[in-house]
């Protein structure tokens, strides 16, 4: 493979040149498309003197400077000029292949359409260019094609002239009056079928509203219309912000890396964030569309009209706008089911990336790859440092400080500094500490002790906090940690409720006037993301269950007293004790389970019991085997001492039409088959009258789990009735991939020459191989390795064909420290298999290396 250098952020240095304006005449023609780029280009630098451009898998046909032809040289992927004026015009022309692109970066052929996606870097697969966030241009857009193949031309900003050309072909004209970087320049050409509505802004302006799906699927496209509306609205009302152009458009494409991209007035998306009926998408389908739109419409001024100013930044606009989605989908939906859900993928995903060798900053260091750093770590942990901000400064000062963002930055490539400034100043609230949250890798631990005087009548709580090291980072330094606690009295009252400012190794905090020792509530609603060590009893959680007024707190309890039961019973296997299952948990289950004024979606969340990864990710090591023999154990004991009131309470479900009775009722059917194969005739019955696709995936998932005649007949049927729909097949792969079973891994490579599985589509390249290695755990970590090797074999495939997806769909491989020293080895070997490789990309190399350092 070619040299690999990494990029540090500390090397960063300002554009020598910038381009403030831009005419592209992108001519579609298959394996000869032309792009003509004619860029306004001004010296910042008044030393530089050689211009260097971006460019990769182009063909260079002409190149001039002012009209005139212009020396140049072509290395590594750099087109330089030396000898340059302070102002002048270049013009560009190129021919690329979009039919050839299996990246999926740049411009490239989805399912007959053209589209393209330019973040991070893949602009420069269009033309050469000032391939960076920080460089912010004015776009005209000229684009032409055969009109009876692709009537529609997109691009973005407004669209400004149109006509009809020689030979059939057609052409297009779009204007972006926002200054924008690269990554933000979108096109599509292509049929689709078209909803369109409208959206009057506060101000009154009216702007026009476009979906564009492929041809048939008209009637899949009305959610997606109403998230938008809606995610509009509600940034108008909670954030004070109103779009900005004349049109609004997004387009759904079915080969996509991403779930969607926030392109300027013209968003690309995933089928899979935006098709959508009850047949075919599941009710978390339905809260995932929403979601996303959102979240690409509220980077329109969080990340579009503000962006980065370099890609070590990106935090700033996603950390950011995963914060507004969540708080939109908590606004419009149940906030404690929305706070669970976010909490999961903490403690599920992001933890596990701390601990593994990918662990970064979420403004990293360091990069080789930069579509690497698209994770929930810059994500997903970005967003809870929003949270945590807002906490601290509360809901008014936090929008003081948007406010005082927007109006400082606003056209403008920026940092996390910048934002934590405009927070800090808008606020009066001194974030000096804090803002190593934005600097420091790894999950902070946080052991809490408790003391009371019963005497004094005075409540202690005893603090600590420590940073282990990380690969990339030595030295930690004490956080400012925002720890919400509540502590409740013996009967059940809210004693105090107090957000406590945690900054130093060690802390105490005392509470007076406390007449009797209280149950805490601690890290109430997950206040900050750190790993919570408090030797909880059962009495306590069980207190904390029947009182906490967080709701969240109340999962969070129950989700603690099933672990405990797991790591017990993992304990007495290594004693060789029998195990055994506390009553006492039962009886909550039982109690829970009669309570009909509880919400179902929350108890249904309450029920979920914590996955093995969940399980792995508590614990510093890890007899995989025992975990999984002893969670059985205990969901099956769970399950058989409630088999009365599961039963009970399922019955009363079926009668229930909402998405919360849905969730419910789908956790005691897979709960009951854990207790008698007699409970797979609620399941058949399930999914014969089923009138939606959670009804019957929720079935199928409860069969799943056990082998028999049953599941293959219905897989069966499930997959002859929906072989034509690709986003379900999707689901169906994914069942084929979390299925238990020592045939498993011989299936599995069986499906990748099935009609519904291609190497060359991100969405079932996820569903198969992608489910597998992070959901099907036993048959993954199989101690013969077979697991490991089939992945070993979908990466190598993929390393070419499509690098980014192959490095996303790694990580269960490079997280192998917990693990025993036998299955550590045969990972190990599969590591080194793929580094190899004599053309490994740069995306799976950053990783494999880190993983074998």
């Amino acid at each position: 493979m070619t040299q690999v250098q990494a990029k540090y952020l500390k090397d960063y240095q300002s554009p020598d040149f910038t381009i403030t304006h831009v005419s592209l005449d992108v001519e579609l023609a298959g394996p000869q498309t032309r792009v003509t780029a004619v860029s306004q280009v001004k010296r910042l630098n008044p030393d530089a003197r050689e211009f260097v451009l971006d460019g990769e898998a182009l063909k260079l046909i002409t190149l001039s400077v002012d009209g005139l032809p212009f020396d140049y040289s072509l290395s590594e992927g750099q087109l330089s000029l030396k000898g340059v004026g302070e102002a002048f015009e270049l013009k560009i022309v190129t021919h690329l292949d979009p039919e050839a692109n299996s990246a999926l970066e740049g411009l490239y052929m989805s399912d007959g359409a053209y589209c393209t996606q330019c973040e991070a870097e893949g602009f420069r697969r269009i033309t050469y260019f000032l391939d960076r966030p920080d460089v912010l241009a004015i776009y005209d857009v000229r684009i032409s094609a055969d009109k009876a193949a692709f009537p529609y031309l997109l691009s973005n900003g407004n669209k400004v002239d149109a006509g009809d050309l020689d030979d059939g072909r057609h052409y297009v004209c779009w204007q972006d009056p926002f200054p924008k970087p690269a990554y933000l320049f979108a096109l599509v050409a292509g049929d689709f079928d078209l909803l369109e509505d409208n959206f009057i802004t506060q101000s009154g302006r009216d702007v026009a509203l476009q979906v564009f799906v492929d041809k048939g699927n008209l009637n899949k496209a009305h959610h997606a219309m109403a998230s938008l509306k809606k995610s509009m609205a509600w940034d108008e009302s909670r954030f004070d912000l109103e779009y900005d152009l004349d049109i609004y458009m997004i387009v759904a494409v079915d080969f996509f890396n991403m779930g969607a991209m926030e392109n300027k007035g013209l968003n690309i998306f995933n089928t899979k964030f935006v098709l959508a009926d009850t047949e075919s998408a599941t009710d978390e389908d339905y809260h995932g569309i929403e979601s996303v739109v959102g979240h690409e419409y509220f980077h329109n001024w969080t990340g579009n009209r503000v962006t980065c100013r370099d890609w070590f930044q990106l935090s700033l606009k996603e950390g950011l706008t995963v914060f507004r989605d969540q708080e939109f989908s908590s606004d419009v939906g149940s906030r404690a089911v929305n706070r669970i859900q976010a909490i999961k993928v903490m403690k599920n995903q992001q933890f596990a990336e701390d601990s593994g060798p990918m662990a970064h900053a979420i403004r990293p260091e360091s990069v080789i790859e930069m579509n690497n750093f698209y994770t929930v770590t810059v994500y997903n942990k970005g967003a809870e440092v929003i949270r945590m901000m807002h906490t601290l400064l509360g809901e008014s000062a936090f929008q003081q400080g948007m406010k005082c963002y927007f109006e400082r930055h606003d056209g403008q490539a920026v940092t996390c500094d910048d934002f934590v400034a405009a927070m800090e100043d808008a606020s009066g609230v001194d974030l000096t500490q804090f803002r190593r949250w934005y600097s420091q890798s790894g999950t902070p631990l946080v052991a809490v002790q408790e003391e009371y005087d019963a005497k004094s009548k005075q409540y202690r709580l005893h603090i600590s906090q420590q940073t282990l090291p990380t690969a990339e980072q030595a030295q930690k330094l004490p956080l400012h940690i925002p720890f919400d606690i509540e502590l409740l009295g013996a009967d059940g009252r809210v004693l105090l409720t107090k957000v406590l400012d945690v900054t130093q190794p060690e802390q105490s905090f005392s509470f007076d006037d406390i007449e009797a020792k209280p149950v805490p509530s601690l890290l109430q609603n997950f206040s900050a993301p750190v790993k919570l060590s408090f030797e909880y009893s059962v009495e306590q959680l069980l207190h904390l269950i029947r009182f906490a007024s967080s709701e969240v707190a109340k999962w969070e309890a129950m989700q603690t007293l099933f672990s405990q039961a797991v790591w017990h019973n993992v304990a007495n296997m290594g004693e060789h004790s029998s195990m055994y299952l506390d009553p006492r948990l039962c009886d909550a289950v039982r109690g829970l389970l009669l309570d009909e004024n509880l919400d179902g979606e929350l108890l249904a969340e309450i029920l979920r019991f914590p996955s093995v990864a969940t399980l792995v990710e508590q614990v510093d090591s890890v007899d995989l085997d025992a975990l999984i023999c002893a969670r059985n154990y205990v969901v099956e004991t769970l399950a058989c001492d409630c088999e009365d009131e599961l039963a009970v309470r399922y019955r009363q479900l079926l009668a229930i039409d909402t998405p919360a009775a849905r969730a419910l009722k789908n956790v005691c059917l897979a709960l009951l088959l854990k207790v008698s194969d007699e409970y797979q005739s609620f399941a058949e019955t399930q999914y014969k009258q089923a009138q939606n696709m959670t009804d019957s995936l929720g079935a199928l998932s409860a069969l799943n789990g056990e082998a028999s005649d049953l599941r293959e007949t219905l897989l069966a049927d499930f997959q002859q009735r929906w072989s034509s729909t690709p986003l379900v097949m999707d689901k169906w792969l994914g069942l084929e991939a979390t299925c238990p079973g020592d045939d498993r891994v011989a299936a599995i490579r069986t499906l990748t020459e099935h009609s519904a599985f291609s190497y060359g589509n991100p969405n079932r390249v996820r569903s198969l191989f992608g489910m597998f290695a992070a959901l099907n755990t036993c048959v993954f970590h199989c101690i013969d390795g077979s697991g490991y090797q089939l992945l070993t074999e979908a990466i190598i495939e993929l390393n070419q064909r499509n690098p980014q997806v192959a490095a996303r769909i790694i990580t269960p491989l490079i997280q192998f420290k917990k693990f025993d020293a036998e299955r550590q080895a045969l990972m190990r070997a599969c590591l080194t298999e793929i580094l190899s490789l004599p053309d490994l990309s740069k995306d799976l190399y950053e990783k494999v290396t880190k993983a074998l350092a």
